[in-house]
């Protein structure tokens, strides 16, 4: 059942990827511009115009450059770009690099401050100090991501110069500088997600310790602490995965502005430049990375409901 269950999950997350692209390509195709137009400059001959048009094969039914360059992506290829004509692979592939440093940071710094402060304000929120905490967390999720960012680069970057307000070093070439200066966007991204997942630790501890079960493994003589991890931490795993999924998602965009503050090259910005130049096949490639990336993470989302929840394998 679990094998079957996966393989229908993985049917269903290509089929979705088919669609997503095929909404991306013809969304991308509508937009007013010509890409030879755009290479060449307004002064190009019309000879000239249309021999890029058939070097950049944009003069061929809107079909068949859907499945070329859809066709191209399943083989791990994105072409070459509009203007600088390099291949936009290996761009996407440097700048992904990058991402998923801050990405997976961001989710590691969330999840270290989610877990334990949303279970202890679950276990005390008859005390004031569990008020105080579920306080903090409603407003840490009032607070975007790039505001966050600000107030950490003036206070930690510019009035006690701990750490640099920018930049990016990749770990393998300077461990210590890549810390230094990832410091402070993996805070502005962690520090708001983890205020959210907190929120929803809180609610499902708390449902959990409502239990009848939980009320009955008491009374065999369980402490609290090893009741909730006995029979209570896999049903309190259930909504929260679901929300981490939705998490990733969030810091995949999130990512994009925090880039831009910290001056990170990142995928972020290879879209926000690549939409400005109007280099459109670098942004479907771009669009398209980022678009698996959430879809994959749903995935990973999906095969770890039933893993946690034998129920879901034997419903099926």
């Amino acid at each position: 059942m679990l094998i079957i269950r996966l393989l229908s999950r993985t049917a269903i997350l290509f089929g979705t990827i088919v669609a997503a692209s095929i909404v991306i390509f013809a969304l991308l195709a509508v937009l007013p511009g010509d890409p030879a137009q755009v290479a060449l400059g307004v002064n190009a001959s019309p000879k000239a115009l249309e021999q890029t048009r058939a070097e950049f094969g944009t003069n061929r039914p809107l079909v068949t450059q859907y499945l070329s360059w859809f066709g191209n992506f399943l083989r791990g290829s994105f072409g070459r770009s509009y203007l600088t004509h390099a291949d936009i692979g290996p761009q996407i592939a440097d700048r992904l690099q990058v991402t998923v440093w801050l990405v997976g940071l961001g989710m590691a710094v969330a999840i270290v401050f989610a877990l334990p402060l949303g279970v202890v304000a679950a276990v005390m929120h008859r005390k004031m100090s569990g008020t105080l905490l579920s306080a903090i967390s409603q407003v840490g999720m009032a607070v975007p991501s790039f505001i966050a960012a600000i107030l950490l680069i003036d206070i930690f970057a510019v009035r006690l110069q701990w750490v640099p307000s920018g930049g990016w070093t990749p770990p393998a070439s300077d461990p210590e500088t890549f810390l230094r200066q990832v410091i402070l966007p993996v805070l502005s991204l962690g520090l708001i997600q983890a205020a959210l997942l907190s929120r929803y630790v809180r609610s499902a501890t708390l449902n959990v310790l409502r239990e009848d079960y939980m009320r009955t493994a008491r009374a065999k003589g369980l402490t609290p602490g090893r009741a909730f991890l006995r029979h209570g931490m896999r049903n309190v795993a259930i909504p929260v995965v679901t929300v981490l999924g939705l998490q990733v998602s969030a810091l995949l965009v999130g990512a994009i502005v925090i880039e831009r503050v910290f001056v990170i090259p990142g995928l972020g910005g290879l879209l926000l430049d690549s939409v400005s130049n109007r280099d459109l096949l670098v942004v479907q490639g771009v669009v398209m990375v980022l678009l698996v990336a959430v879809l994959v993470v749903n995935f990973i989302t999906d095969a770890l409901y039933l893993l946690i929840d034998p129920r879901l394998r034997s419903s099926t």
